[in-house]
């Protein structure tokens, strides 16, 4: 059985597919198996997740921290 990563609730998008190779602009995608360029909010019939393409969020931490909140 294959590793589902995400629980399967990723949107079909060429920002995350294996044919698309990102423009260096940032907002197009180059799609090697169609031969054309496409939005990365798009999406097609040939779309192939690839987890490496996703970028995870950043969380921000505020560093106030009181003494109160590492005691039990």
């Amino acid at each position: 059985m294959a590793l589902k990563l995400f629980r399967n609730k990723t949107e079909p998008q060429c920002g995350y597919c294996e044919f698309a190779e990102i423009a260096p602009e940032g907002n197009v995608a180059v799609c090697r198996k169609i031969g054309g360029i496409m939005q990365l909010h798009s999406k097609c019939k040939k779309f192939k997740y690839d987890p490496l393409k996703r970028e995870p969020k950043v969380r921000s931490f505020s560093g106030e921290f009181s003494k109160d909140d590492f005691t039990l």
